[in-house]
Parts: structure tokens; sequence; C-alpha cells
């Protein structure tokens, strides 16, 4: 049913990575300083904005780019297509990574990080006084699930690895294990298609809880399934990003007929996306406040337009067995449902024009601290562990 995955080898930290390294090294040293002297000192948080980039990219955007493994859980597992097999093991280590780094982002932004472990314990002590009904806390425990889940899904290519080892402890473990995952294998992925279903259709009711806060060109109450869409298109997108990537740098087969196929799939998430979001604004009489001049004017057509170009570009069958254009629309898909959700949560909410917010340095280097985590983790794991599919191309010529 697919090509067996083998680990990629080769060293880790090259010329390349050490910057990125760098930059990592960096962040985790902002972060400490974060925790140290708190939100007021170390953001451009306000009582208008309580939440910033930690929170609309970090999180919002964050988490629908590690929707890869959930895309395509959705084909091969509920839509029986087998084929797309290859792609999956990729998709759900970077769905793992960015899940993972996406709650340590949420740590970062809550005021009392020290008290998060209450939440899925309830509330502990004070059981009483916890809110059941909160959008939110669906949102909390989801993400916190879906990072278990995740990484069990992903720890086949664990003991794949350690079976070989010469430790017989090790490897007679990893062997019991295996076997106890196939069993298990129907309740994981149950839990893996539920939680970040849950879990990016509660991150469009947070907003809806901003009513008149939230401008109207995105104040909808389809804004839970229209984050749900755009998390499942942005999530094939960065399967295709992330397949070329891998044969670019690591020269491991492309399954180009597989991303093409795939690329039609997002084209026909992206159109259903349009088209609700137009008639939605059709049946609340929005149209005239998509061409006033302002700056929420000029956002949605800059998002919609970033939507059409790449819908558009992967209707063309012929055109999509080239790689480098499907990577081209994979960027566009991506683009567009970063600005989408960007704007949701930042652009679009307006407190009260004495509010404002912009970033501050560190936490824009907080930020890309933690993408250089993840693209060096990544990066470790793919070399030492079997997770993408194939052999090297030029093992393959030999």
């Amino acid at each position: 049913m697919s090509e067996r995955a083998s680990a990629v080898g080769g060293p880790i930290l090259t010329k390349g990575n050490r910057w990125i390294l760098i930059l990592g090294i960096l962040g985790s040293l902002l972060i400490i300083w974060r925790f140290a002297v708190g939100l007021g000192a170390s953001t451009g948080l306000n009582d208008g904005y309580p939440w910033g980039l930690w929170i609309a990219f970090d999180v919002v955007t964050g988490t629908a780019l590690g929707c890869g493994g959930f895309a395509m859980a959705l084909l091969v597992y509920i839509f029986n297509k087998g084929r797309y097999h290859p792609l999956v093991r990729p998709a759900i280590l970077t769905s793992a990574l960015g899940y993972s780094l996406e709650g340590l982002a949420i740590i970062l932004d809550v005021g009392r990080p020290w008290f998060i472990w209450r939440i899925p314990l309830g509330g502990f002590p004070d059981v009483g006084t916890y809110n059941w009904n909160s959008s939110l806390l669906v949102v909390a425990l989801c993400v916190m699930s879906y990072i278990i889940v995740l990484w069990i899904e992903l720890s086949p290519a664990f003991f794949e690895k350690w079976q070989d080892s010469p430790k017989q402890g090790l490897a007679d473990f990893s062997r019991r294990a295996s076997r106890f995952l196939d069993k298990a294998l129907i309740w994981i992925l149950a839990l893996g298609m539920l939680l970040p279903a849950m879990h990016q259709s509660s991150l469009g009711s947070v907003m809806l809880l901003s009513g008149p806060r939230l401008h109207n060109l995105w104040n909808t109450p389809f804004l839970p399934l229209l984050f749900l869409i755009s998390a499942i298109t942005m999530g094939y997108g960065v399967v295709v990003m992330e397949a070329a990537l891998a044969s670019r740098f690591f020269k491991r087969p492309a399954h180009v007929s597989m991303l093409a196929d795939i690329g039609r799939v997002a084209a026909y998430t992206t159109w259903l996306f349009l088209a609700i979001r137009l008639v939605d604004l059709v049946l609340r009489g929005r149209l005239g406040q998509m061409v006033s001049l302002d700056i929420y004017a000029l956002m949605f057509w800059v998002e919609t337009l970033c939507l059409l170009l790449p819908a558009v570009m992967l209707m063309n069958r012929q055109r999509r067995q080239n790689l480098g254009y499907l990577f081209r629309a994979a960027i566009m898909l991506i683009l567009a449902g970063t600005l989408y959700r960007f704007d949701t949560y930042l652009v679009a909410f307006m407190p009260g024009e004495q509010f404002s917010y912009f970033p501050t340095v560190p936490e824009l280097f907080i930020t890309f601290g933690l993408i250089a985590i993840e693209i060096l983790l990544y990066v470790a794991l793919v070399r030492r562990f079997p997770i993408l599919a194939g052999r090297p191309a030029t093992a393959e010529a030999e």
C-alpha cells in the first residue's frame, strides 16, 4: 500500500542549521526573560488587546498549519484513499511539532501560567468554579489531548527504529508496543479526527464572543465552520509544501501524482470556503462593507484574492503535475489562511480607538525562535527515524 519509510541520515547541524539554532537559542532566552518580567514588560498587550501575536499567529494560525495530519487522516482513513499513506507520517510529524510548540505559546500568553495544570483536572481544587460552558476550555482541553494523540500516532516510527536496538530490553518493549498500537489504532484515529475538529471550530466560536467588537465582514455564526474548513485547506497546503521541500532537500520521491490529487481536494475546500463566506455576506446584507474605503475592506479583498488565485491554479489538471506549480499554489493557500485567521483575531477586532497594539521585538523573536526550534526538531527526527517514505533518489539510482 505504501513505500517503506526510512531515516534520511546525515548531520543535523549543517551550516545553515547552525544559524537556525542560534535563532532558537535567542528565542529560548527571551522566553525565560518573559517569565521573569511578566507580560506587561515583554509584550505590547494591553486591556484592549489581551491577545497578540502569540495567540493570533503562534496558536490560531500555527495549529491550522499543524492540521496536515488531520487533513491526511480524513483522506486515508475516512475516505479510504490508502494510496496517500506515504504522506501521512511526515504530516503527523509536522502536526505533532506544530501543536506541541503552539501549546508552549499558550503557556507564554497566559498571565498566570503556574496554574495551567489545573485545566485538565477540572479546576481542582475549586471544581465548582470551573466554567464547563467555555469555548476557551474546549480549545485548551482539545489542544492538550491532541498533542498526546499526535505523538502516539507518530510513535510507530520510533518503535520501528528501536526494534533494531542492540539493547534487548528496548527492542522487546518496542515490539510489544507496536503490537498494542496496531490493536488500539482505531480508537486513536477516532480521537485524531474528533479533537482537531472540535479545537478548530472552537477557535471560531471564541471570536463570536467578542460580539460587535468583531467587524461585520468576519463576524458570522458560520465562523466555527469557516475556521474548520480553512484549517483543513491549510493542512493540505502544508502537506504539499512539506513534500516538495523534502524532495528538494532530502532527495526523497516527490509523489507528484499524489500531491496533484491533494491539490485538487484543496481547491474544492477553498471554493467551499469562499462560497459559504460570500453567501453569508449576501444574506446578511453586508456587501456594501466589502467596498468601503477602509483597512477592513482592503484586508477582506487581499484574503479573497489570495484564496481565489490558488483555487483557480489548482483546477488546472495538467499544470498540477508540476511540483513547482503545486508548491507555489500551496504557499498561496497557507498565506491566505494565515491572513484570514490573523485578521479575525487582530485586524478585525475593534476594542476601541483608545487601544492599539503592535508586537514588541521580544514577541517577534520569541515567535521566530519557536519556528526555528520546530524546523530543527523536524530535521533531527527525519534524519534519525523512519518518517519520510522511500529512499534517497541517489540510492534508488544505484
